[in-house]
């Protein structure tokens, strides 16, 4: 296995088509990049995606895979740019963390203002559960991060930047899934997929609507991040409740539906330390409407 075969695979992934990957994104033919990616599912040992007219779903170990795909490049891009930080050491350096499946909406345009305004610095990435962005945040590792409120934080400051309305997330064939609302009376005896301990935060918005609603759900399934638990949910047939942004990642194979009445959100900030004086922070800080518009902006 090699890198560029992770990278066709995020990229098929990503485009959701083998055509649209090949032309737009990896600049090669459609028959090369099957041909990586038949190379690929050889040396892993299981079939990643399947075929169909208009595109490719990635099966439940495509799903897995993905996440893990996504996770070396990452190691891979942080590596290089942690050697190009010592090989030119006079550029300022900024560390982001971002809560994990969230670099897809906020990083690109939080790297465009900063590298709009400030083009001779070197941005670091951290892609992390919650929880360990916050400990970045205090013990300076981090300069700033899209994460969850979390407690605990010492001297850490908190920026609201959206409310994320709960959805419900299901197989598009699934019963629920001719129901235009879901109320919590629905998801009784189903099997239900919950996010595990690596989100508390989200976890206890869960936890806390379940109570109030009156419902006694026993979860079936817990998950650590969202593509495990849309492979979940694949594989069991079951149901689950995740943030909006999760819509980003549904293959053609799941759908999602909102809550009837009232919908707990879940807050997604900008975290930082207060002692960090940092003018690129500043910068950041500054510009925050700015972000959250143009992430907010109509595609």
């Amino acid at each position: 296995m090699e890198l560029r075969h992770l990278r066709y695979f995020v990229a098929v992934a990503e485009a959701g088509s083998l055509t649209v990957a090949a032309e737009q994104k990896l600049h090669t033919s459609q028959p090369s990049l099957s041909r990586q990616i038949r190379d690929l599912e050889q040396t892993v040992g299981a079939q990643l995606l399947t075929r169909r007219a208009r595109g490719i779903d990635l099966t439940p170990a495509g799903l897995a895979f993905l996440d893990h795909a996504r996770a070396v490049l990452s190691q891979v891009d942080a590596a290089a740019e942690a050697a190009r930080r010592v090989a030119h050491p006079a550029k300022p350096c900024f560390t982001m963390g971002f809560l994990t499946g969230h670099e897809l909406t906020w990083m690109p345009e939080a790297l465009r203002i900063l590298r709009d305004e400030l083009p001779n610095i070197d941005v670091m990435i951290s892609s992390q559960y919650s929880p360990l962005l916050a400990e970045g945040l205090s013990k300076g590792k981090i300069d700033a991060a899209f994460l969850r409120r979390e407690k605990g934080g010492s001297g850490l400051a908190f920026r609201l930047l959206v409310k994320e309305p709960l959805m419900v997330i299901l197989p598009s064939d699934h019963r629920l899934a001719a129901l235009k609302a879901i109320s919590p009376g629905d998801l009784m005896g189903e099997t239900f997929v919950i996010v595990s301990g690596t989100a508390p935060v989200l976890r206890a918005v869960i936890d806390n609507y379940l109570k109030q609603s009156g419902v006694n759900i026993t979860p079936a399934h817990e998950a650590d991040h969202v593509t495990m638990g849309l492979s979940l949910i694949v594989s069991t047939r079951g149901v689950g409740l995740l943030p909006a942004y999760a819509l980003h990642y549904l293959p053609s194979s799941v759908t999602s539906r909102p809550l009837k009445g009232y919908t707990p959100t879940v807050d997604l900030v900008l975290g930082y330390k207060k002692s960090n004086e940092s003018p690129i922070l500043k910068l950041l800080l500054s510009r925050l409407d700015d972000l959250v518009a143009r992430v907010s902006k109509p595609r």
